[in-house]
């Protein structure tokens, strides 16, 4: 995301409670870092002074991070709108307000967060990365037994390709007033949907790793999600980056 928008000309601070160190591999030149923590808020007006817009990647996958999601993206909106920042655009998952994992509940609350605020919000619902599978798939080859979530079919989208459609969603011009409305949710898939065996497939050939697919039940709201196809968006705008071609391009950190 940050390079993205560093490569397209834009002046971008990247908000963070670990900031990368000047010269590491995830410092990316052109770009300012500004340690600072949403969830109690230290450090946030600094790095929002005079942004225009606003694009939340933050996680709050476990813990305090995930209980105070919702209250963080609160924490932040207000930062920016008191910084006259113009538009925030915030990264979640499709389909997060019908499932009941907690992980998904929290993307759900802090999206109802970004509806009620007083910007002009956005946010965009993407499928599972390409990367989940990879890991996935990864985990269970070092017991050469590749799992394989049974009945689940998946569409997932390249990193990129969300990146492209949070900077397009930040930076497109805004609605007249009265012509559109101050929230909008946006869906993004990957280009293609198969069954999960079939990536598994995929990522086998790219990789070399060998060992048996496993298929196995996924109990819990996740396997009701995944049974019940909520990750998938037919119909929603697609990215470009199969499996495949992000297996590719990603083969030196496979």
């Amino acid at each position: 995301m940050v390079r993205r928008a560093v490569d397209a000309g834009h002046l971008v601070a990247v908000l963070s409670r670990n900031p990368p160190a000047a010269g590491s591999a995830g410092n990316i030149g052109g770009a300012e870092y500004f340690r600072a923590d949403v969830t109690t808020g230290e450090g946030v007006a600094a790095a929002l002074a005079g942004a225009d817009v606003v694009i939340d990647c933050l996680e709050g996958r476990s813990g305090k991070a995930r209980k105070n999601f919702a209250d963080g993206g609160a924490r932040l909106l207000a930062a920016a709108q008191d910084a006259g920042t113009a538009r925030a655009v915030m990264l979640s998952i499709v389909n997060c307000d019908r499932s009941n994992s907690a992980f998904y509940r929290s993307k759900a609350a802090k999206e109802h967060v970004y509806e009620l605020s007083g910007l002009e919000t956005a946010v965009v619902r993407a499928t599972q990365f390409h990367s989940l599978l990879a890991m996935m798939f990864g985990a269970g080859s070092k017991v050469r037994a590749i799992p394989v979530v049974r009945g689940a079919r998946f569409q997932p989208v390249s990193p990129a390709d969300a990146a492209a459609v949070l900077l397009e969603t930040a930076l497109e011009p805004a609605p007249v007033p009265a012509a559109g409305p101050r929230h909008r949710v946006l869906n993004l898939g990957g280009p293609e949907s198969k069954d999960m065996a079939d990536f598994a497939r995929e990522w086998q050939r790219a990789t070399g790793v060998k060992g048996q697919l496993v298929r196995l039940p996924l109990p819990g709201a996740m396997g009701r999600y995944l049974r019940e196809g909520l990750n998938l968006v037919p119909e929603a705008r697609h990215g470009n980056e199969t499996f495949r071609g992000w297996l590719e391009n990603s083969a030196d950190s496979l």
